[in-house]
């Protein structure tokens, strides 16, 4: 039950419709209990032949006035207890989906995306039947079945003491098999989230599988992947399938007492007809408790493997948070200062980046420039923290960037990764993603400054054409200059362009950067290109080589010694004019 702690604040901001809720369900239940007395009623009278058609009447009256009173009731306790779970379920996924969110770039390298998809999904789902139906057969089971056994003391206490006799072994079963389903429900949604994943990632590489013709090996793989779901499930319903049908051998052990006892009692006039009839009615009332009591202990497991889950993440802290307390509040200007600065990956033996000094002013261009694997992506996710920087420090402003809000600070940013990421809306929900308030005026001109403003026009609902998942409809190219026009909508005095253009053909490039230079002095650029040509005009340019500074300088200073920069840089105007022909 420690697991459920995690639900006692939405309990305690709807405690007065939680109430409200249990009130109704306790009238009902309580309505119930007199249908019995009444259909006893009538049996007697039936039985000793004093009964007229008025009296019947009288009772099926009293009968259907009280079903009338038990649909309002019932009415209420569902849309107050039911919608006490839902609204659970959408406060767990909210809370769920917002501190996903504040994780660090790392946790998402080391955990599976179709183990957070089960989370937000089947988990929450089991969360919501655990507290919604779980009220429920509870509070059935202690008012439905305590109220049903008092009723069937009073028509007769040896006659009760018979029938509740299965009832010890049940609570037995119920204790010794829950620790198990508890268990096993866990590796069961273990092996769902594996599955779900698996199907994820095949259908998103789609026509990576068409283009290789390994259609049959990967139906056969997640072939296997669902025997194994299968199996853990199975091995479930073994506990499931022995806990429910005992239930139900055992309330029909005590149907079977009473039709014995009772019958012989009432052939002997110890009881009435009427009474008979009453308890065996009463006894139907107590066996659906009695299977709650199983049902209720399966939603609780159930519910309970799956809080662990979720709380295995929501009690796991992000690797990069935020100063608690900051003196920043100016905004920032975009002066940056590499000061011995070095970083290295937790999986890694080497370092990534090694003691990095150099700086550039507010509205500069720094261009980085490097073969692969150098670090110039490792250096600009420094920049707005998506990595820590593990050795020095990096000043924004003169103030180390640890000590700045990481709001604040990557509000000031407006970044473009190498693999220009889209998402399935239209074209309009992607160029306005960091500033939805934007106006057309200025969504259109950073279009025209991205050089698709055109291109856009060109389709049949222009601003509002839905792209597909990861920009289908879209070139490679015009993914990355709409990924460029939603980091220009930005108005961040830092632009981070990690090979934002390497996909756009030279002479779009060629404009594009034309637009860029434009920027400055409003804008710190940070530019990664392996075409050198893009980064000439900058004012520093960095050549890194497995993590070092190798060479620094401008392009006139760097193309005056012979190094790795110039070398690649006549490489490359070679092989543009050899194309040009």
């Amino acid at each position: 039950m420690k697991s459920y702690l995690i639900l006692k604040s939405y309990f305690v901001e709807r405690r007065a419709v939680i109430l409200f809720g249990i009130f109704s369900l306790f009238v009902v239940d309580i309505l119930q209990l007199f249908i019995p007395r009444i259909i006893k009623w009538a049996v007697d009278d039936l039985a000793c032949y004093c009964v007229t058609g008025t009296r019947l009447l009288r009772y099926g009256l009293y009968i259907a006035g009280i079903a009338v009173l038990i649909g309002i009731f019932r009415f209420s306790w569902r849309r107050c207890l039911i919608g006490t779970s839902r609204r659970v379920e959408e406060g767990i996924r909210n809370r769920l989906f917002f501190h996903i969110q504040t994780m660090s770039p790392s946790y998402f390298d080391e955990t599976k995306t179709g183990d957070l998809m089960a989370h937000a999904t089947n988990d929450v789902q089991h969360v919501r039947m655990a507290v919604g139906m779980g009220m429920v057969a509870l509070t059935d089971a202690v008012v439905l079945g305590l109220s049903s056994i008092g009723f069937m003391l009073y028509i007769n206490v040896t006659l009760t003491v018979f029938a509740v006799l299965p009832m010890p072994i049940i609570v037995v079963l119920a204790r010794v098999l829950s620790h198990r389903m508890h268990h096993l429900y866990k590796d069961v949604q273990a092996s769902f989230s594996n599955l779900t994943e698996v199907v994820r990632e095949r259908f998103a590489g789609i026509r990576v599988v068409k283009a290789y013709n390994r259609e049959g090996a990967e139906a056969k793989r997640l072939s296997e992947i669902s025997k194994e779901y299968l199996g853990r499930n199975l091995r479930l319903v073994r506990i499931t399938g022995v806990f429910l049908p005992g239930m139900m051998f055992f309330s029909n052990m005590s149907v079977a007492i009473v039709l014995y006892l009772g019958g012989r009692q009432t052939i002997d006039l110890t009881i009435t007809p009427g009474d008979f009839v009453a308890f065996i009615s009463y006894l139907g009332l107590l066996t659906w408790p009695m299977m709650a009591m199983g049902w209720v202990m399966n939603l609780i497991q159930r519910g309970a493997a799956s809080l662990d889950r979720i709380n295995v993440i929501l009690e796991t802290r992000p690797g990069i948070a935020g100063p608690k307390r900051s003196s920043v509040v100016k905004p920032l200007r975009g002066d940056i200062v590499f000061d011995e600065l070095g970083f290295k990956y937790p999986s890694g033996q080497h370092c990534a980046l090694s003691k990095l000094s150099f700086s550039i002013r507010s509205g500069q261009t720094l261009g980085l420039v490097g073969p692969t694997g150098s670090g110039k992506t490792t250096l600009c996710n420094l920049i707005p923290r998506l990595l820590e920087v593990t050795e020095g420090r990096l000043l924004i402003d003169g103030t180390d960037i640890r000590q700045v809000p990481l709001q604040m600070l990557r509000s000031h940013m407006a970044v473009v990764t190498q693999d220009a990421f889209v998402f399935s809306g239209t074209i309009r929900e992607n160029l306005c993603f960091a500033r939805e308030n934007a106006s057309d005026k200025d969504m259109i001109q950073a279009a025209r400054a991205a050089h698709l403003y055109e291109a856009i026009m060109g389709f049949p609902d222009q601003f509002d054409t839905i792209i597909g998942e990861k920009g289908v409809m879209l070139s490679g190219g015009q993914k990355q200059r709409l990924a460029l026009g939603r980091a220009l909508l930005v108005s961040a005095p830092i632009l981070i362009l990690d090979d934002a253009l390497s996909q756009v053909d030279t002479q779009t490039a060629g404009l594009i950067q034309s637009t860029i230079r434009g920027l400055s002095p409003k804008r710190t650029v940070v530019m990664v290109s392996h075409r050198l040509s893009h980064v000439r005009h900058a004012d520093l340019i960095i050549v890194l080589e497995s993590g070092h500074m190798i060479q620094s300088g401008s392009h006139e200073r760097l193309m005056a010694t012979e190094g790795y920069y110039s070398r690649m840089y006549r490489w490359q105007e070679v092989e543009e004019e050899l194309n040009r022909k």
